[in-house]
């Protein structure tokens, strides 16, 4: 199996995390992570197009030669691959718990973060518009909010006691704000608690690079 990705960008970073997670938990699954120099524009060339014909990142190619290009797909497949000492355990209500968290994540915030560091300052050379940052910005206070008020019950990640897929989710696009020097969090003390907690894990230290 294969994972092509770029080690900034969030959908990739969050998968890269998963993995890392997983060999901590003593899960090897002999992965091969291969870079697609995207500021190349290797990432738009006919032979990574045949693997995502979207052309992003991630692609992840499976040991049939077929490939997954959804970021959460992949995790879920690897779940299902590897099912010794998953990420997403316990109850149906736990699980479904954390999936929910992972969403909220991943479409009410990652997204948003992205467009926002694009918008002020992108390291692929787009075009500074601030109106639209203003507007990422205002769309990111409630998912903010929210997990700001999830961590309020003391729980040290964003489900709980262990790291969850929407830890991953996260992390990965805060590693992409901080490459663009932006911050997003405000006047939010859990979620930057939640932040240095998070990075000094080892398995984000072998993965995040900014």
């Amino acid at each position: 199996m294969k994972l092509y990705m770029v080690p900034l960008a969030p959908n990739p970073t969050k998968v890269m995390l998963y993995i890392a997670e997983r060999a901590e938990l003593g899960v090897d699954m002999g992965i091969e992570q291969i870079v697609v120099n995207t500021v190349k524009g290797r990432h738009k060339e006919p032979e990574h197009l045949a693997r995502n014909p979207f052309g992003t990142v991630p692609a992840f190619e499976l040991d049939d030669g077929t490939f997954l290009v959804e970021s959460l797909a992949i995790i879920q497949y690897l779940e299902r691959k590897f099912p010794d000492n998953p990420i997403l355990a316990g109850t149906p209500e736990d699980i479904g718990h954390a999936l929910d968290v992972e969403r909220v994540v991943d479409l009410r915030l990652a997204g948003p973060m992205g467009g926002y560091g694009h918008a002020v300052n992108s390291p692929l050379g787009y075009p500074k518009d601030m109106e639209k940052a203003a507007q990422l910005e205002a769309a990111m206070q409630a998912p903010l909010d929210f997990l700001e008020n999830l961590l309020s019950d003391g729980r040290p990640l964003l489900t709980g006691e262990q790291a969850s897929i929407a830890d991953c989710t996260l992390q990965a696009s805060c590693q992409f704000v901080r490459f663009v020097e932006q911050d997003v969090f405000g006047d939010r003390p859990l979620l930057r608690a939640w932040d240095e907690r998070y990075r000094e894990r080892p398995a984000a230290q072998t993965v995040l690079k900014w």
